[in-house]
């Protein structure tokens, strides 16, 4: 691995007191990992060295034979180096992305297993968690993942329960969502490690809006609804999403929330322009959309895991939202792939 400067000329300039050695951050890249949330994680690290022209922290890319690693947009990323075991305390964080189930290797998971034993800190970039929670490295510790990825991963591990926050850092643990919560995540490592100041400034280098509260939520299908600042709203999608599998009678949710289902159909339509019974049927088809991208589940097991009572009536809500059968989308990914 070649030697190289950690720290680049700029303009802006930030004093900070502090004389000790850098903190090392390793990046473990897989099969088709998202490189914006990647970027977002060790921009903040080079902005930081930039602005107090001191070698805070030092950043490494590994890959399982250290040969190039294509992102999610076919970008090609060279490493500095294959799999090695990784210096006590560094900080090494598994950067995946789209089909995170299936871009390790038991390779991949040893090496995970062995750093963790051996007191490296490890975390989760996107859907990083997937590889975190294949090695079994996962316990009781609160993390995260893209809010897109959740509904797979509980399939895949119905034992843990990812938080649905921007990002999570619980002892030893740093996860995040993806995209811009990986700068969110870093900021608050940058302003434990050296103070809020110096924070505020790589954010603002980064022409970037900081979330300063980690429980902030990932946008998903409830935006339109946080937008709208409707509390009932909100609730009422927070029951649908919360039963997936049993759906709830519309009914019930009213009741539940302690008003009329006319006053919430009105909410539905003012607000999203359908009715609460085509917005849970379409989270729910949604939701099958994921697992069967992200899983081995058969068209039965996933009808089953959505709701819907036979594949039968699972296809015809799936066609009339997708233009084809699960099969047959299945199908269409599969032939992609082999091409």
């Amino acid at each position: 691995m070649q030697s190289r400067n950690f720290v680049p000329k700029g303009a802006a300039s930030f004093r900070v007191d502090y004389n000790g050695p850098p903190k090392d951050f390793y990046f473990l890249l897989l099969p088709k990992f998202t490189m914006l949330a990647f970027s977002a994680a060790v921009e903040p690290l080079r902005i930081a060295n930039q602005v107090t022209n001191k070698e805070l922290y030092r950043w490494f890319l590994l890959s399982e034979n250290g040969k190039p690693v294509a992102c999610s947009n076919g970008i090609e990323i060279n490493p500095d180096m294959a799999l090695q075991n990784l210096p006590r305390s560094s900080h090494a964080f598994v950067c995946s992305g789209n089909e995170p189930h299936e871009s390790t290797s038991p390779k991949t998971l040893a090496w995970i297993r062995h750093q963790n034993a051996h007191g490296c800190h490890l975390g989760g970039i996107c859907t990083g968690a997937f590889a975190l929670a294949q090695a079994g490295v996962l316990s009781s510790q609160n993390f995260t993942l893209h809010w897109e990825n959740q509904p797979a991963f509980m399939e895949h591990f119905p034992a843990q329960d990812p938080s649905s926050n921007l990002y999570e850092i619980d002892r030893q643990t740093m996860t995040c969502g993806g995209g811009n919560a990986a700068t969110d995540m870093m900021l608050e490592m940058i302003e434990t490690d050296h103070g809020k100041d110096l924070a505020v400034v790589v954010s603002d280098m980064s022409i970037h809006f900081r979330s300063d509260n980690r429980k902030a939520l990932q946008k998903s299908a409830y935006s339109v609804a946080l937008s709208s600042r409707n509390q009932h709203l909100i609730t009422a999608m927070q029951h649908m999403h919360d039963a997936i599998e049993e759906p709830l009678e519309i009914g019930e949710i009213a009741d539940r929330m302690d008003i009329s289902r006319r006053q919430l159909e009105r909410l539905f339509q003012q607000y999203i322009g359908t009715s609460p019974v085509q917005f849970y049927i379409e989270l729910r088809v949604a939701r099958a959309h994921a697992l069967l991208n992200e899983t081995n589940m058969t068209v039965a097991e996933i009808s089953a895991a959505t709701g819907f009572s036979s594949a039968t009536q699972l296809t015809v809500r799936f066609k009339k939202r997708f233009g084809q059968s699960p099969s047959a989308f299945r199908k269409s990914w599969v032939e992609q792939e082999e091409i």
